[in-house]
């Protein structure tokens, strides 16, 4: 993967998809030093363990349903809807209705490279 760091174009059929989990696949997209993109295929009952790391990451919403916690606060989120979790604050989730999750983090995750 570290081969397609910077590169302007990233086509899924060529990113490989590695498991994050009992039911839940990612495929790092297009990143450089400063950002990444990376898509999360949940089944339905897949949890997104609780945990922080001292990234800056928004993910958005664009299918399923899901009930998050960021920090001390839970709330359902489906598609269309955006979280911001800054840096160090613990959040996960439960995928309530199969769906896909876009993170996009700052700087980009090198434990995912």
């Amino acid at each position: 993967m570290v081969e397609r760091k910077g590169e302007n174009w990233c086509f899924k059929k060529d990113v490989t998809v590695q498991k994050a989990g009992d039911g839940v696949e990612r495929r790092v997209l297009a990143f450089c030093d400063e950002l990444m993109c990376v898509e999360n295929t949940f089944k339905k009952g897949a949890v997104g363990a609780m945990h922080h790391h001292p990234h800056t990451q928004i993910t958005y919403v664009a299918s399923g349903r899901f009930r998050f916690t960021i920090g001390e606060e839970t709330k359902e989120v489906g598609a269309g809807d955006t979280l911001c979790k800054q840096n160090d604050i613990p959040h996960g989730c439960v995928c309530l209705e199969e769906g896909v999750l876009v993170d996009f983090f700052t700087p980009m995750r090198e434990d995912f490279s």
